[in-house]
């Protein structure tokens, strides 16, 4: 009796431990979508890819009353439509900016409600998503189609959020590294060159509220190279929701 009440515990805790393990799983494992290859292979429409001859241009992390206005007005002058991705404690202090942003042609789209990777702290992640989506339908008058997660990181509890409140997840198809203080324009435009290419969705950033100070600085002047190098090269340069990419196809959150 004790031998067989020993394996029953045995075979108990490894049927615990096992499921333990598939939770983790799922949660983990949509993360590593934030490594190039294995989004490239694993969920290709992840990188958003659009049509040949057409780059979009997403900026993430604001809305931020200093920065923000000046990459509006730098794309008015250069007659470019950009997709803004944003995150809603930032979205409640600053929500003259996104109407700004909206009334001019840019696209607004979901980051979050606060900038935190999704594996640190999963729990509310469904409201916080509501709420964002909410919020920005209620301010630009057109609801967010599409969420980009804080770092690219992609928790299952995440992938399940999107599916419940509507939003799709996005990344990028090529960033410019441009949250470090140290970097001039030069460096960013440097950085993101290579991925100027049909169907490239472009990943930077409008502030650096969540980057080194004075960061964003460097993107503004990388901005008008990086359209000039598209444009140079037959492509058009607009928002996501003109980048034709399929969304049916991904291999996450469809």
């Amino acid at each position: 009796m004790s031998h067989t009440r020993g394996s029953s515990g045995r075979s108990m805790r490894r049927a615990v431990v096992g499921a333990c393990g598939l939770a983790v799983g799922a949660q983990v494992l949509p993360a590593a979508t934030w490594l190039p290859p294995v989004r490239r292979t694993l969920a290709p429409a992840l990188r958003a890819p659009g049509r040949a001859d057409h780059v979009a241009l997403t900026f993430d992390d604001g809305p931020d009353p200093e920065s923000t206005p000046r990459f509006l007005d730098l794309l008015d002058r250069l007659d470019v439509r950009a997709t803004f991705f944003l995150v809603g404690e930032r979205v409640v202090r600053a929500p003259t900016v996104v109407r700004e942003a909206a009334a001019r042609g840019h696209d607004i789209q979901v980051h979050g409600w606060v900038h935190r990777n999704q594996l640190a702290r999963p729990i509310g992640l469904r409201a916080q998503l509501r709420d964002t989506r909410d919020l920005l339908a209620e301010l630009t008058g057109c609801e967010p189609r599409w969420y980009r997660p804080p770092y690219g990181v992609l928790s299952g509890e995440g992938v399940l959020a999107c599916r419940r409140v509507g939003l799709r997840p996005v990344l990028w198809s090529a960033w410019a590294r441009d949250w470090y203080a140290d970097r001039d324009s030069a460096d960013v435009y440097d950085t993101v060159r290579p991925g100027l290419r049909g169907g490239a969705t472009i990943l930077l950033h409008d502030t650096d509220a969540y980057a080194q100070p004075g960061s964003w600085r460097a993107t503004l002047g990388a901005v008008e190279p990086m359209v000039r190098t598209c444009r140079d090269r037959g492509l058009e340069v607009g928002t996501l929701s003109d980048h034709g990419f399929d969304e049916r196809r991904s291999g996450v959150g469809s």
